[in-house]
């Protein structure tokens, strides 16, 4: 392994997962070995709760390595290898809105599907493309690992805008999924796995999983999930929540609709698009959940370490997607050809779909960044289903960067979870209202 030490820049430094990737960076600094980490956000007094608390954690375990944080573009990005970013432009009270106000409409109110989703996308390009815009003049040679929601359009928005940038899009979903795979097959990590997977993000279908042998183990799976969906008896600190339980639940329903496959949970929205408003709390949404359970817990925690002067024992919790984030600086820093599920351009690796669309799919990872693998065709149901999605994603994009009206009242209406073009309208004028310091001025 190099002698190399990296310097690591977290932008969205006052998000309660920073805490999660800081300690995961930790946990691996024999493998990837870490110089220096900066936070960065424009929430000066959020960060600042989050970064004293990680502070004292990286004095009492790592003090070598260099602690900052700054709301300074130019103090958070020169010197920097990796910029890891998980921004949330509007917190968790525009998301409250996001999910509440097409719930009004008996639409489904989630955070990335649906107009909720298409809302949060219209806030996040702008603070994304802003980052990468920092990165070219402060740290053109940097690597940006973006998980910032929702990634479907972030992934759009960033490969038509900025084209040339050194970015990729990824998300942690998939990755709590195999880890409930593993769970089932009784495997003590989801890495025994070798996994085929396709769609977008949020938005897609398990083919095929082995182990390292080659031996199949989808039979196994689907005789478990056929009654179960993703439920397992194991603690996760990030989807222990009671709408969580039940979207893993769920899963056994849109399963049945392609026993071929294994879904993405979040197919829940767009295939069980009546039960799930049913079933929803028009009151007290997911957002609710978060902001009365993590968001408190986490910043309770580092209030505590502050106030003791000790992370000793310390609350802070390790999340799924800081293990997969960390995995991916590995790959492109050591050029180490690991096999990854990541957000990219199609360019045929699915044969019968559109070239230019951003799909989630495999891809081996080094210096250079993705090199997708090969899927080959896919069957209609699949196809049709992310062909309308795809379509919304892109027409969202075209609404942001032209301040189209008529193409994002069109994005709306084309999500499967909306029922017309005039609950469209409805809602986005909604959203619209609320959304104006965020977003462009449409016309």
């Amino acid at each position: 392994m190099s002698e190399k030490k990296f310097s690591i820049t977290i932008a969205g430094g006052g998000s309660t997962f920073t805490p999660g990737i800081i300690l995961m960076l930790l946990d691996h600094m024999e493998t990837f070995p870490i110089r220096r980490i900066k936070l960065y956000d424009n929430d000066a007094e959020r960060q600042e709760k989050i970064a004293k608390a990680c502070e004292i954690l990286l004095k009492e375990r790592f003090p070598e390595v260099a602690f900052s944080y700054t709301t300074d573009p130019a103090e958070a990005f020169p010197d920097t290898d990796f910029v890891m970013a998980h921004i949330r432009v509007g917190k968790y009270a525009m998301r409250e809105l996001d999910e509440k106000i097409p719930l009004k409409y008996n639409v489904v109110g989630q955070e990335t599907c649906g107009p909720g989703g298409i809302a949060y996308g219209m806030r996040s390009i702008g603070g994304v493309i802003e980052i990468i815009d920092y990165m070219e003049k402060y740290a053109p040679n940097a690597w940006m690992l973006n998980y910032s929601n929702p990634a479907a359009i972030v992934a759009e928005a960033t490969t038509r805008l900025r084209p040339n940038a050194k970015i990729i899009n990824i998300c942690d979903m998939p990755i709590g999924i195999e880890r409930s795979f593993a769970s089932i097959l009784g495997l003590k990590d989801r890495k025994e796995m070798i996994c085929r997977y396709y769609g977008l993000n949020h938005f897609g279908w398990w083919t095929s999983i082995t182990d390292k042998e080659g031996n199949d183990l989808m039979p196994q799976l689907k005789a478990y999930v056929k009654d179960n969906g993703y439920v397992v008896n194991t603690v996760d600190f990030q989807h222990k929540d009671p709408s969580w339980k039940d979207t893993y639940q769920k899963v056994k329903d849109v399963y049945a609709l392609d026993p071929e496959t294994l879904p993405n949970t979040y197919l829940k929205y767009y295939l069980c698009q009546d039960y799930v408003v049913k079933h929803s709390d028009k009151n007290y949404t997911r957002a609710n959940e978060v902001m009365n359970g993590r968001e408190k817990e986490v910043f309770s925690a580092a209030k505590e370490i502050v106030e003791k002067g000790t992370a000793e024992n310390c609350a802070f919790h390790v999340d799924n997607h800081a293990s997969f984030i960390v995995d991916l600086a590995r790959a492109i820093a050591f050029n180490t050809g690991e096999r990854m599920l990541l957000i990219v351009r199609n360019d045929g690796a699915i044969a019968n779909f559109d070239s230019d669309s951003m799909v989630e799919i495999p891809c081996i990872v080094g210096k250079n960044g993705p090199e997708p693998l090969s899927i080959g065709n896919i069957p209609t149901f699949q196809k049709g289903l992310m062909e309308q999605q795809v379509s919304v994603e892109k027409l969202v994009v075209e609404a942001w960067t032209e301040g189209s009206y008529q193409k994002l009242w069109q994005a709306i209406t084309l999500s499967k979870t909306v029922p017309s073009g005039e609950v469209a309208k409805q809602i986005l004028d909604d959203l619209y209202e609320v959304n104006k310091e965020y977003w462009p001025e449409l016309k």
